[in-house]
């Protein structure tokens, strides 16, 4: 890479939840970075040289070396920043496995459940937003059984690796709520709701999110914009 570059730096989109796990991560472990805001219309030419396979962001370079994918960038933090006080994972390799495959349920089964509801309308719709919700009930009621979960976070007072993952998305259900419909109510998934609500109030949460209605903005503009020509 040309010029000269900090030690630690994120490519990154402000919308992305994806982003916000990696830069929530660095904060969490106290490691300054700099962070680079990419076009993904119009992609740099140090994105295509750091992520040539998919392309995409977060990655993270780190002493000129690129890390993509946003799990395996968490997981390198916690490893090579092994000595500061925050562990985003436990010691214990089995409940680490756990911890992994949760965070792969809810990679590969909640997310990809928000499009069709965002797809949908009448009653196809409260049929997605039943199944987003299902799902939900399965993460949160397979964490309590395989974690030793403590609150207000999965790790107690502070903030690990589900947490993360988890709260860089469901932090921003206000915005898909206004921007698109009703899907997290306290009634239908109440342990998820206060998981969500404390993680809300965590000061470095409140730091990473992006203002309300920007990402309201976002959204609109994502979902329901005709695409460019």
């Amino acid at each position: 890479m040309e010029g000269k570059q900090s030690e630690v730096v994120l490519i990154g989109t402000w919308p992305s939840a994806y982003c916000k796990r990696v830069e929530l991560a660095l904060k969490l472990k106290g490691i300054p970075y700099e962070y680079i805001e990419e076009d993904l219309e119009n992609k740099s030419r140090l994105l295509l040289q750091c992520n040539p396979v998919h392309k995409k962001v977060p990655v993270l370079v780190h002493n000129g070396k690129p890390i993509a994918e946003s799990l395996v960038i968490l997981e390198y933090i916690d490893e090579h920043w092994s000595n500061t006080a925050s562990k985003l994972l436990p010691a214990d390799p089995y409940l680490r496995a756990k911890i992994r495959f949760w965070a792969n349920y809810h990679d590969q089964k909640i997310m990809p459940a928000i499009l069709p509801i965002v797809l949908s309308e009448g009653n196809e719709r409260e049929k997605a937003i039943e199944d987003y919700n299902e799902l939900l009930k399965v993460f949160v009621q397979g964490i309590e059984k395989d974690l030793p979960t403590k609150a207000p976070f999965l790790n107690g007072n502070s903030l690990g690796f589900l947490d993360i993952i988890v709260g860089t998305v469901a932090c921003n259900y206000q915005a898909f709520h206004e921007a698109v419909t009703v899907i997290l109510e306290p009634a239908k998934n109440p342990t998820f709701f206060s998981w969500v609500t404390a993680m809300k109030e965590h000061p470095l949460v409140k730091e990473i999110l992006p203002p309300h209605d920007e990402m309201v903005a976002k959204m609109k503009e994502k979902y329901f914009q005709a695409p460019k020509a």
